[in-house]
């Protein structure tokens, strides 16, 4: 099967960590074909750009066109384009070969602060090669400076332009896309952190979230933009991807490698949302697997994903969530009845009472689990980490007795009451896994419990459709999206990492669960 074929059209970074040095090697790691179309060279590293020598236009056209006319291309990706001339060059090239799929990167600012885009050319951006745009990915500051406000581009200086909420993330967007034409816009917010209540973060210690916003639809192609009504009247789709902030100075060329990693994944077929999710993942775990190289900003792993690993570091349950195996059981697990109609409160009483129930006989059976996961585990850490969650689960059941008891329903009525064959067979598969295989087969087979928790009572309290007046379990919903557990399922799947010391998620006081 023929690899896909990228073309990038853009600068050449002399250190290897931006550029088309850069674009190579991400296309190279997705398993594409790459190309290239020399804007500029440049003389740089990862302290700065200390020259530019643009490579004529007509020279660049000719490149462009011996690769397109000959290999053939299945998606251009641009990146510093260098002058006004380049721009009109390309944007020529590009209708004059019809090409299908562009990924503009609008790359103005280099990560050290280097102008890489003549203010004179901004306006050939907008009003030529944005139009043509399948997706453009720009910053926030470089998206307050295409939508023409230069003053607060200024302000924003290397910051976030004086964004202070996501949904001033996704106006940007959307402003984008309905005044300059592109069919999908990335908003890219690592300019502008935010707290993990979704205020922007002030101090570097407030920095807890990045969030990137992606809005767009698969209107014609070239287009261009039809203004705020046409806008208004589309069903376009807003995807809001978060990612745990990772303070680090390896940051140079990541909108490089962004870019390219989604032209990529658009070359083997994903969709849109697919493709950006995929290559936003694939450059979080760049940042956090980078070399350390160079006195400045310095460059990504470029190569983590051609690890014998078939997922990015730190996504294994995504992976495994996403396999066509496995996905419509999670689906079907996720979706049940039962879960639905505790979200739009509509759940018989005597249904959530059983549930109660048979939930007590199942902690008493999950923290034996627990138990001979602390036998199971071969290190200190891991001991303790079981013993902690039994004594948890202890607690947990204590508080449970006393919710239960609310309903009428005592300690020996729980006890007494028969197991329903769903929890006999679930418990006793993790008990016979803990007994016949090691730690982690132990830790697989548990997790289904800890994730379903936190997945379920994030779509039931994020579904539009949930009644939170009202709704007798509307509590139990809130339970489950509250920080604690959220750090907890992060923990329990491998995702939470940071530079900071991370204490063991506790539960708030007095909590139950439900």
């Amino acid at each position: 099967m023929a690899p896909g074929r990228v073309l990038v059209i853009a600068g050449s970074d002399s250190s290897g960590g931006a550029g088309l040095e850069a674009d190579q090697k991400v296309i190279a790691a997705h398993g594409c074909y790459a190309m290239t179309a020399t804007t500029a060279l440049t003389a740089q590293n990862t302290k700065g750009v200390y020259g530019i020598h643009l490579v004529p236009p007509e020279f660049l056209r000719k490149q462009i066109d011996a690769v397109i006319e000959d290999v053939g291309v299945d998606v251009v990706k641009t990146g510093m384009l260098a002058s006004a001339e380049s721009i009109e060059t390309i944007a020529d090239a590009l209708e004059r070969h019809k090409v299908s799929t562009v990924v503009i990167d609008p790359v103005m600012i280099a990560t050290t602060g280097a102008q890489l885009l003549p203010p004179e050319a901004v306006h050939i951006l907008r009003t030529r090669l944005l139009p043509l745009a399948t997706i453009a990915t720009p910053n926030v500051p470089e998206a307050v400076r295409l939508l023409g406000d230069d003053d607060a581009a200024r302000g924003g200086g290397s910051g976030g332009g004086g964004v202070q909420t996501v949904d001033e993330l996704e106006a940007l967007a959307r402003a984008i896309r309905a005044r300059l034409g592109p069919r999908w816009v990335l908003v890219k917010g690592g300019h502008c952190p935010f707290r993990r209540d979704g205020r922007a973060a002030r101090t570097e210690a407030e920095r807890e979230l990045v969030v990137d916003v992606l809005v767009g639809g698969e209107r014609a192609a070239g287009g261009g933009g039809g203004g705020e009504q046409e806008e208004e009247e589309e069903e376009l789709v807003v995807v809001r991807l978060e990612t745990a902030y990772c303070a680090s100075r390896n940051t140079h060329g990541t909108g490089c490698s962004l870019a390219s990693a989604i032209a990529s994944n658009l070359a083997k077929g994903m969709d849109m949302p697919a493709a950006v999710r995929a290559g936003c993942r694939y450059v979080q775990a760049g940042i956090r697997s980078a070399p350390g190289l160079g006195g400045g900003n310095g460059p990504l792993n470029h190569f983590h994903s051609v690890y014998t690993l078939p997922f990015s570091p730190g996504h294994f349950i995504d992976y495994l969530l996403e396999r066509p195996d496995v996905a419509p059981v999670w689906d079907r697990f996720v979706n049940h009845p039962f879960v639905l109609a505790m979200g739009d409160g509509t759940l018989p009483i005597e249904s959530f009472k059983g549930y109660l129930v048979q939930d007590y006989l199942y902690l008493i059976h999950f923290a034996r689990a627990n138990a001979l996961a602390s036998y199971k585990a071969t290190t200190a850490k891991d001991i303790a980490a079981s013993a902690a969650i039994v004594t948890h689960i202890f607690r947990e059941m204590e508080l449970h007795i006393g919710y239960c008891g609310g309903f009428g329903i005592s300690r020996e009525e729980m006890e007494n009451t028969e197991e329903h064959e769903a929890c006999t067979a679930y418990t006793r598969y993790v008990i016979d896994i803990g007994q016949s295989q090691d730690w982690l087969g132990l830790q697989v087979a548990m997790a289904p419990c800890l994730l379903g928790y936190g997945a379920i009572a994030k779509q039931l309290h994020a579904d539009p459709r949930s009644k939170r007046d009202g709704n007798l379990y509307w509590t139990w919903i809130e339970n489950y999206v509250a920080d604690d557990y959220v750090a907890a399922v992060k923990a329990g799947s491998g995702e939470w990492k940071s530079n900071k010391k991370q204490e063991k998620p506790q539960p708030a006081a007095g909590r139950t669960r439900y």
